[in-house]
């Protein structure tokens, strides 16, 4: 049995053809999530219903299961920071979230690095999120015998 909550079949076999700098973007329910990203990546649609699942929701079981070394959020034109930003940060400590507007997000999300696409049911508008996986550290256990 797994030690971490995830358990999605899918998104961990995405995972597990991923590694250091694949992305994985956590979109919100309004993201044109066929032509939004990559052909070649993995689609995985937690879009049940509005409202489930959200992209919080999301980040706390990927977070939990991998480590993310860089944030990209999609800003809008106009207007105040959406307050959901707040949120990836607290959920993303030590890391800033790097701004994109949205075309540049778009381009960036199309990019052969994009994996693995969550759609989830986020109603909040500007809720996506293009995160990058990190690098797993070796075991101090495992370099003290070599």
């Amino acid at each position: 049995m797994l030690r971490y909550r995830l358990t999605h079949p899918d998104i961990l076999r995405a995972l597990g053809t991923a590694g250091h700098g694949s992305q994985i973007l956590i979109a919100d329910g309004n993201y044109p999530f066929a032509t939004g990203a990559h052909p070649a990546a993995a689609r995985v649609w937690l879009n049940l219903a509005p409202g489930l699942l959200t992209v919080p929701d999301v980040l706390a079981v990927l977070t939990d299961a991998l480590p993310i070394e860089a944030a990209h959020v999609m800003v809008p034109d106009v207007g105040p920071e959406p307050a959901v930003f707040d949120t990836f940060r607290r959920m993303l400590p030590g890391l800033t979230l790097d701004t994109l507007g949205r075309f540049p997000f778009y381009a960036a999300a199309r990019g052969s690095d994009v994996a693995l696409v969550i759609a989830t049911g986020e109603q909040r508008v500007y809720a996506n999120l293009l995160l990058t996986i990190g690098v797993v550290p070796p075991a101090s256990d495992l370099t003290d015998q070599e």
